[in-house]
């Protein structure tokens, strides 16, 4: 019996993005992939092979004479703007986990993005050589997260508690795995036929549901033939209606050609691929959608791009910008190429002025392609170089960053004066110094950023001042009396002219009403003072000796006296945070959201997220710093927030020092 999957026509270049969790093997899976198609590695004991990846790998291979991109995803929750980006550019996305249904949670947010986006995607088990507990019910733990049903291509072959081969539910053949080679075909394990029956029954039932015919051969009890099988298969897989599992263990080489031949057949063509998810018209100019960029040195800016429609020529023009040299990736090297066509994936270099996310056309007028937004920080470092004569050098390198990184954001923190990073995690920020580092050759320091304070005051004082100076010639001389009075939160600073009698003369008012705003920028505690008005009342003048500049000595005089008599207290922002996090780690974000002085407001289901709360509360932002590090350690990584500013409020007494480190 003929496999259909291996007389699978050529659909041109396709690229296949591998998601799932940190420790799932997406990297181990890349490098067995790779190394099954032909296509070169690194030497082993390479350290980037084995260590948590932070950024996507590309491999470009060729498999039965079909050309293939994998992209491998970095795992951490930390770097899912990348890992989407990865998904958004593919015909067909395998999420990896582990055979572990403890663990299966930790592939929910990725099944279900996948979900939402409407990317067509298949399921790996990996480790299975390490398989503790039942396939079975680690699909029913995995099932929680897809409304597509999870359909079973393959059941496990036992010898004893080792998983040592498969059968496939298609072609009913059964394999033997062998360490590093390709399985062995061998005759179906009469122990393993009833369960093999039962999963092949439930596959066909699957594809039943969406074929007229199909479910007539099933009502009928006629055997559909494995072509009819496949050719449902690649349909629903295609319309996302169905997710298809395939088991093997990377590091021994197991399952890997299967996977490959299953993805020869199941991947849609590039063509497929852009009309469900771009509606581009097939006859139009070449478009080339942007999704990721690299500073390479002496190389020059490099744009990694997918070729949606048309043919790219080495040196032609897009929206006119002439590209600066055309090139893949072979072996993990970059070569030049003088052309590409839909499907691939290229590096266009020297495209200065494009940004990741870019569209490109020769016209420059093609519509802009959907990817991923830009997600919210919800972690930050203030950066300084240890020299400052590093700080030019600093600012240049922090634009490149956010260009390579754009979930990585730099602002210039206007009341702290200090460069802040924020991004998705500690480790994603520790990450983007480590490539200054390396790239930039600058050393920094990065510490926790600084609260941005205010104060206020909560009672009303009369205030007097005098100047009187004689230093020969003209003295100074300025006399003022004004009251301080708090104004309600958010109105901010008021100056009020109640003098009467011209005891100060017109020309000197507007010296002193500057004077005070001045004097309010920074109160008793050292931050600006909000929420105030200053009345000047009386005063008194020297007709040779006053001036703006002595009204303006006296006015701050009384400013800092009276602030220090007026009940003066401190004022720290408040944030509206919500927390979504599985319903069983409810109670814990609650428990987490109070301890740092939150009140909790209420929680609601999170909307399109079956199983997952939305726990709503304020928080003071000296409390928000390493909040996501202790949620996602409580949530198995899961726990995510959005934060925006709310209001100030007065700090309690001892707790600001937290925040203002």
């Amino acid at each position: 019996m003929s496999d259909p999957s291996q007389s699978a026509k050529s659909s041109g270049p396709r690229v296949v993005a591998l998601l799932g969790p940190y420790g799932s093997g997406k990297s181990a899976l890349f490098e067995a992939m790779l190394a099954a198609a032909g296509a070169p590695l690194r030497r082993p004991g390479d350290p980037r092979s084995r260590s948590m990846s932070t950024e996507m790998r590309i491999g470009q291979c060729t498999f039965l004479d079909e050309s293939w991109t994998l992209l491998d995803a970095p795992g951490s929750v930390e770097f899912a703007y990348e890992a989407e980006w990865a998904a958004r550019v593919a015909d067909l996305v395998v999420v990896v986990c582990e055979p572990v249904a403890s663990r299966a949670a930790t592939a929910g947010p990725v099944l279900r993005m996948l979900e939402q986006q409407r990317i067509p995607h298949m399921l790996f088990i990996n480790k299975m050589d390490a398989l503790a507990g039942s396939v079975r019910d680690l699909l029913a733990a995995l099932q929680a997260f897809s409304s597509a049903p999870l359909v079973l291509r393959q059941v496990p072959i036992r010898d004893g508690e080792a998983v040592s081969g498969y059968v496939d539910l298609v072609s009913e053949r059964a394999y033997r795995y062998r360490k590093g080679q390709p399985s062995e075909l061998i005759r179906l394990p009469e122990d393993v036929a009833p369960r093999e029956q039962e999963a092949r029954a439930a596959l066909i039932e699957t594809l039943a549901d969406h074929d007229d015919a199909l479910l007539e051969k099933v009502l009928d009890d006629v055997a559909p033939t494995p072509a009819e099988l496949y050719a449902q298969l690649h349909a629903d897989l295609a319309d996302n209606r169905l997710t298809e599992v395939l088991l093997g263990s990377a590091e021994n080489g197991n399952g890997i050609r299967r996977l490959w031949k299953t993805l020869r057949h199941d991947a849609p063509p590039v063509g497929e691929t852009a009309a469900a998810r771009h509606a581009l018209d097939p006859d139009g100019e070449p478009i080339l959608q942007v999704f990721k960029t690299v500073h390479a040195g002496h190389g020059g800016k490099l744009s990694f791009a997918r070729i949606w429609r048309g043919a790219v020529r080495d040196g032609a023009s897009l929206g006119g910008t002439r590209i600066g040299g055309l090139q893949r990736s072979v072996g993990g090297e970059l070569g030049r190429v003088a052309g590409a066509e839909a499907g691939d994936v290229v590096a266009l270099g020297r495209m200065d002025e494009v940004a990741t996310g870019a569209t490109l056309s020769p016209s420059g007028r093609a519509e802009a392609l959907d990817g991923p937004a830009r997600p919210a920080p919800v972690y930050a470092l203030a950066a300084a170089t240890e020299d400052r004569k590093d700080d030019v050098k600093l600012s240049g390198a922090l634009r490149r960053l956010e260009e390579e990184d754009p979930s990585l954001m730099v602002r210039q923190d206007m009341e702290t004066g200090e460069t802040v990073l924020e991004g998705q995690g500690e480790m994603h920020l520790q990450a983007a110094i480590a490539r200054l580092a390396a790239a930039h050759h600058l050393a920094l320091r990065a510490v926790r950023p600084r609260v941005a304070c205010k104060e206020t005051i909560r009672r009303s004082v009369r205030q007097h001042a005098r100047l009187k100076r004689q230093t020969g010639g003209h003295g100074q001389f300025a006399d003022v009396t004004i009251e301080i009075a708090p104004r309600p939160r958010g109105e901010g600073f008021q100056f009020t002219d109640r003098v009467v009698g011209g005891a100060v003369p017109r020309q000197y008012i507007p010296a002193v009403g500057e004077a005070a705003e001045e004097a309010a920028r920074s109160g008793p505690f050292g931050y600006p003072v909000v929420d105030l008005s200053v009345t000047l009342l009386d005063g008194g003048f020297h007709s040779v000796d006053s001036s703006d500049m002595a009204f303006r000595t006296a006015t701050r005089q009384a400013m800092t006296e009276a602030l220090a008599k007026a009940d003066p207290v401190v004022l720290e922002p408040i944030e509206r945070v919500t927390v979504s996090v599985p319903n069983d780690s409810t109670a814990r974000a609650q428990r987490l959201l109070t301890g740092r002085r939150g009140q909790i407001l209420g929680y609601a289901e999170r909307e399109g997220w079956p199983g997952w709360d939305d726990v709503q509360a304020l928080v003071p932002r000296a409390e928000m710093h390493d909040l996501i590090i202790e949620l996602r350690s409580q949530t198995m990584g899961l726990g995510s927030f959005r934060h925006s500013f709310d209001h100030l409020a007065e700090s309690r007494t001892g707790k600001l020092e937290r925040g203002a480190a």
